[in-house]
């Protein structure tokens, strides 16, 4: 993530190890437990997660916020809409 991002964090979820769909379905369950308007923060190691994570919040009508990469591990910042 860009340090100069600042966004505050709701809830943040490990999925590392994890391959799909796992990530996905474990996030889907994360952004039940958060409000609308707050961030989920998802660290995987899957490198399938960057093309599901921008086909799941586009599909959900969810913000993907940020990506990043820190080898061997992704982080996502996710913002709930609905």
């Amino acid at each position: 993530m860009s340090e100069e991002l600042n966004i505050p964090i709701g809830l943040s979820l490990d999925v590392k190890g994890l391959n799909c769909p796992l990530p996905i379905l474990k996030t889907k369950k994360a952004l039940q437990q958060i409000g609308i308007g707050q961030v989920l923060e998802v660290f995987t190691t899957d490198p399938g997660s960057v093309p599901d994570f921008h086909a799941f919040c586009r599909q959900t009508g969810h913000d993907l916020l940020d990506t990043s990469e820190s080898d061997p591990s992704y982080r996502f910042l996710i913002r709930k809409n609905k």
